[in-house]
């Protein structure tokens, strides 16, 4: 079926509530005038993502940016204008399941884990390579996690995190199921690698592929993770810190750094970048 075409002006018409909830993003609070939303841009544990229901406009308060709906799947999905006109086109003709009274009256944006499977979906797949991920190194540490969203069906790559949640991302989606924690991956050793994400742990792997068995990782997956994770760095020699070049990142790699002599902040590595996926896109 061709795709139907969707102007600028429609599309800048679409609620953004309603596209949100389309990619598998529920408020956490609502009112007549607004919602709240665990950012979809980045991990957090406490909603700062502003949806204005009378302007129908966004803002995230934790990047400082915001805009309409249009500017947030570009942003979301890391797509240009007709891309994300692509995108919304499905939203406005989409057989939602879901209202959007519904949505708001939902007690809580719950996911449920349906399969857990090593990667094989062509769409998984097609957005590894996208990011230059292979499949091999993929399924070393991830798997394909199917799942429903208040019956909705979705399936992307996941990391499993300590509390035996999952970190979930594909090209349209970016959440996680409950309990989010930290992941932290044992292998005897007394060197650690800290990232902040699962496409960072990813990039390192791909970039450095003889350490994946040889240093332990620990994966902060939320910023909100800094003071958790660093009872974890006592038992390690040497910490490398591999985080990203946002003011959230470059605060808690400041703070690692003050709280234990044997830190080493290894981002002048990707200085150029904001983070390891960021510079490993950019090479040949």
């Amino acid at each position: 079926m061709k795709k139907e075409k969707l102007s600028c002006e429609s599309a800048r018409k679409i609620h953004i509530v309603k596209a949100l909830g389309f990619l598998g993003h529920l408020p956490t609070r609502n009112s007549e005038k607004e919602a709240w939303f665990l950012s979809p841009l980045r991990s957090e544990t406490q909603a700062s993502f502003k949806v204005s229901k009378i302007l129908n406009c966004w803002y995230d308060h934790g990047l400082g940016k915001g805009g309409n709906c249009i500017d947030l799947i570009c942003e979301l999905s890391k797509v240009s204008v007709s891309g994300a006109l692509e995108i919304l086109a499905q939203v406005s003709t989409g057989n939602d399941k879901l209202s959007i009274r519904e949505q708001n009256n939902s007690k809580e944006s719950g996911i449920e884990i349906k399969k857990v499977q090593f990667i094989q979906h062509p769409a998984l797949l097609q957005y590894l390579n996208k990011r230059k991920i292979s499949r091999t190194v993929a399924n070393t540490f991830c798997r394909e996690v199917h799942y429903t969203i208040n019956d909705k069906y979705g399936f992307s790559i996941g990391l499993k995190n300590n509390s035996e949640g999952w970190e979930l991302r594909n090209i349209y989606f970016k959440s996680s199921s409950s309990p989010k924690d930290l992941t932290w991956i044992k292998n005897e050793s007394q060197h650690l690698i800290v990232v902040e994400g699962m496409f960072d742990l990813l990039s390192f792997i791909t970039i450095y592929p003889n350490l994946k068995r040889e240093a332990d990782f620990l994966i902060l997956n939320s910023i909100a993770f800094t003071n958790k994770a660093l009872v974890h760095f006592d038992q390690y020699n040497t910490i490398e810190l591999y985080l990203d070049q946002d003011k959230a990142g470059r605060k808690a790699t400041a703070f690692f750094l003050n709280q234990k002599p044997n830190c080493i902040d290894k981002s002048p590595f990707y200085k150029a970048e904001k983070d390891l996926n960021a510079w490993l896109m950019k090479t040949d």
